[in-house]
């Protein structure tokens, strides 16, 4: 019985014990609150960036044609095939096609008689202004039909070399001849194949390209376009040819936003040793102008998910996330566009736990 009373005066005067310190009870919840709310900030700065753009580039042919027949016909020989080398007006196919000969026989002949009658109606119209020179012996209106006569025939003989002259140019359409110089990459067709006008979706029989001048093709996004120094130089390597770099002028722009929200810059490559090919790849350095200031925040300040990209900025103590669109990446900083003004102040690591109008420090 007395180990039993012990037990029992023992938890009373434990319980004294601990009140009777002068620790005060934690509340859990609010220290967790504070520690919380304790973010690490940082300011929004603005500077002028000098550095240069990268940008993806590909490589696209000077010039490309699709060549297509610009009759029916059936392919009677070819003179070409892929990897082909051809200069301008150089014969790349012949087609056939046999009632394009009747027509031109037909042609002929219309032109012959035609020609015949003319001869005949001005041989007729000589005799009777020969005869009409005694008075009386032809009358004024069988003269003024002869000529009359004659005039019309030569009219038409005319018309028929005329229409003989089209129908070979249209049978000079089965020779098929190569519009610039370039290198054939393509080849569709074998000998005997029926084919016939097309449009752009059908297939072609030949594809031309020329190669001995590239176009590089730069799409600049809407956030650079105005910041692009088109009077300087750009560099540029490809990712097939490392270690080599090369320079040129930008060539073109399109003065206008595609698609793709991006405006297209064009720099002509000359390509006279044949090593660069078209749709290749290339990391393309684009100067900014200079003295073009933009907004720049710490690289852990920037939060990435799949719905959004955004910075938390600090207003009246509180959270506030502004998304953002991403531009030049330096060691410690980046270039962003958005709702934001320099001085903002900005709050590092956010994490997605940070919400919005939650409390900062």
């Amino acid at each position: 019985m007395k180990f039993k009373i012990i037990i029992l005066l023992a938890v009373p005067v434990s319980m004294l014990a601990a009140c009777s310190g002068n620790q005060k009870p934690v509340d859990m919840a609010v220290a967790a609150t504070r520690s919380k709310s304790a973010f690490e900030t940082g300011i929004i700065t603005e500077k002028a960036l000098s550095s240069n753009a990268r940008l993806p580039g590909q490589l696209k042919p000077y010039n490309e044609v699709n060549i297509f027949p610009k009759v029916n016909g059936f392919v009677k020989k070819l003179y070409v095939d892929r990897g082909t080398i051809v200069k301008k007006g150089e014969l790349l196919m012949t087609l056939e096609a046999p009632e394009m000969e009747s027509q031109l026989q037909s042609a002929n002949s219309r032109y012959l008689q035609a020609q015949e009658n003319a001869i005949a109606s001005k041989e007729k119209y000589q005799r009777l202004k020969e005869a009409a020179k005694e008075p009386g012996s032809v009358s004024p209106l069988d003269l003024d039909n002869a000529s009359a006569k004659m005039r019309a025939d030569n009219a038409m003989a005319l018309a028929e070399q005329s229409n003989v002259a089209s129908v070979r140019t249209i049978q000079d359409y089965l020779n098929i001849r190569a519009p610039f110089d370039g290198m054939i990459v393509q080849r569709n067709v074998s000998p005997g194949a029926l084919v016939a006008p097309g449009k752009d979706t059908d297939q072609p029989m030949l594809i031309l390209q020329d190669i001995s001048k590239l176009r590089l093709v730069v799409y600049i996004p809407e956030d650079y376009v105005d910041k692009v120094d088109l009077n300087q130089s750009v560099t540029f390597n490809f990712n097939s040819m490392p270690g080599s770099e090369h320079t040129a002028k930008i060539s073109r722009s399109a003065n206008s936003l595609g698609s793709m929200r991006s405006e297209a810059i064009e720099i002509d490559v000359l390509n006279k040793d044949g090593q660069l090919k078209p749709g290749m790849y290339a990391e393309v350095r684009i100067p900014m102008v200079s003295g073009a200031k933009s907004l720049l925040v710490p690289n852990n300040a920037i939060t990435r998910s799949t719905e959004r990209e955004y910075v938390v900025t600090v207003k009246n103590g509180k959270a506030t996330l502004i998304d953002i669109k991403e531009g030049l990446v330096r060691n410690d900083s980046t270039e962003v566009f958005g709702n934001l003004k320099a001085g903002d102040r900005i709050v590092n690591h956010p994490g997605d736990e940070l919400k919005e109008g939650t409390r900062i420090q």
